[in-house]
């Protein structure tokens, strides 16, 4: 200060250029000095504007004084004490005037911390050290952002409600379907059997014809869902053929139990009837056999045969001749009307078999008549030889209009099956009396088997008109005229049986 007295606005103009030059050279001495870069550099540092001024009109009135006072320091020139100052520097002149701040000497060397230990956050702007000692900069925390997929051209902007409701009604109705389609096939709620049904299955029957049989007759609900059961349990190749007592409306497994379950053996006894046997004569046997029923009776007419498709007349009195010899196996106890129907059954089977177009073209006979000559055959041979030669005996006797004179007729007519011929039998009337009445008896004469029919379809061509059986060998012989015959006849009556 120059003792009070007046400095001019050039001399404090180079005082303060003068001190703006030593305090950058110190600034600029110091190992982290101060960067004079312009307002950035001090507030980096810092230092507020108006500090740095304020540091510089304190440093003009400290050289001169206040401006228009000669010298005076604003409190009656008198210069002020320590205490003061401070005071005055830090609240200001109690007067209103202006105050004036001491700036602190340079800082300690010491003051600065080494670079390492200063906190530097990344991604901040790198200050002064005197600012970090005053205020540490904490970095703000970033807020993570949500990423968000890029949306692809192809991906749909949001949900169809409308797809979304049929594929749920789709699901629905498959569910129901399922669930329809398990009940028909299990049937869990079960079925109302009712009535009766007699089923009758063929043999050698696919488990597809059996199905269809069954839901023709209203035993089961469908076929179709008959097969896939028996598919599942395995059961299509164990249905079994023959006659079974059903219900309509029996549950497919009911049904599969009943078929495949093999039946328990039924008591059963075989019944011959041999070949040329009459009604009465098989009547008398069955009679014997403890087999009740009245058998002639129940002979006389069946619904399985009508004797007129033969060519018989519509009087014909039975179905004497119908009814075929054989073994059959019945059921304990035997009943009368299926031992009939078996032979009906049995007579068309084998009847069918025969070709009767010599005997129909050659001989001029219906079939019928083919069969009373047949039947004749039978009760006359006795060995199948013997039947072709009595065939052609029959036939020449009947183109040359002669009487058969047969005994096996007379026999039928009068009942004598075993014992011998009386005149009187000889000589009856009957229309079976084939002594006194020429042609075929009205009628078969008993019941021929299959090769009497074949001896009368097929007969043997000879001339032979006579025959007879020797009564000590049974042995029939056959002659072409009455002379050779009768002396025959006499011969074998005179010849005594040497047994």
């Amino acid at each position: 200060m120059a003792d009070g007295a007046r400095r001019t606005a050039q001399e404090r103009e180079e005082a303060r250029r003068e001190r703006e030059a030593a305090r950058a050279a110190r600034e600029a001495s110091e190992p982290g000095g101060y960067e004079d870069d312009g307002e950035a550099d001090d507030a980096a540092a810092g230092i507020d504007e108006p500090l740095v001024q304020r540091r510089d009109d304190a440093d003009a009135l400290a050289d001169d004084g206040h401006d228009g006072h000669d010298g005076h320091d604003g409190h009656d020139g008198h210069e002020l004490e320590p205490l003061q100052q401070e005071r005055i520097a830090e609240n200001g002149d109690r007067h209103g005037g202006p105050s004036i701040k001491s700036f602190p000497s340079p800082p300690d060397p010491d003051f600065y911390l080494p670079e390492g230990e200063l906190e530097m956050p990344s991604g901040t702007k790198r200050v002064s050290r005197l600012g970090n000692r005053q205020r540490p900069v904490r970095p703000r925390p970033s807020r993570r952002r949500r990423q968000v997929k890029p949306r692809t051209r192809n991906a749909p902007t949001r949900r169809r409600p409308w797809l979304v409701r049929i594929v749920s009604l789709l699901a629905i109705v498959l569910a129901a379907a399922l669930a329809w389609f398990l009940i028909e096939l299990f049937q869990p709620f079960g079925v109302s059997p009712h009535g009766r049904v007699k089923v009758v299955i063929p043999p050698k029957s696919s488990s597809s014809d059996v199905a269809k049989l069954l839901h023709s007759d209203h035993v089961i609900s469908s076929s179709f869902f008959f097969e896939l059961r028996a598919t599942l349990a395995g059961d299509r190749s164990d249905l079994r053929s023959g006659t079974y007592h059903l219900q309509e409306g029996m549950s497919y497994g009911s049904v599969l139990k009943k078929l495949t379950t093999v039946p328990p053996p039924v008591p059963t006894t075989k019944v011959t009837i041999e070949d040329g046997h009459s009604r009465s004569q098989v009547a008398a046997l069955l009679k014997q056999q403890g087999i009740k029923g009245n058998y002639v009776a129940l002979t006389r007419h069946s619904k399985l045969l009508n004797p007129t498709r033969y060519g018989a007349p519509k009087s014909t009195p039975d179905l004497e001749g119908f009814l075929f010899p054989d073994t059959f196996r019945l059921r304990k106890p035997v009943k009368l009307t299926t031992l009939v129907a078996a032979q009906l059954t049995d007579f068309k089977h084998r009847f069918g078999q025969l070709q009767l177009t010599q005997a129909e073209h050659k001989e001029h006979l219906t079939a019928y008549q083919l069969l009373i000559v047949a039947s004749l055959i039978e009760g006359e041979a006795a060995t199948q030889s013997d039947r072709d030669k009595v065939a052609s005996v029959i036939y020449n006797r009947l183109r040359d209009h002669m009487p058969l004179q047969l005994d096996a007729t007379t026999r039928y007519a009068t009942g004598n099956y075993s014992k011998p011929l009386t005149d009187a039998q000889l000589n009856s009337s009957s229309p079976y009396n084939t002594r006194n009445h020429a042609g075929l008896p009205p009628t078969p004469i008993n019941s021929p088997g299959l090769s009497a029919l074949q001896a009368a379809a097929h007969p043997t061509v000879t001339d032979d008109l006579y025959f007879f059986a020797k009564h000590c060998t049974d042995k029939t012989v056959f002659f072409t005229n009455y002379t050779q015959f009768q002396n025959a006849v006499n011969a074998d009556a005179a010849t005594a049986c040497h047994k």
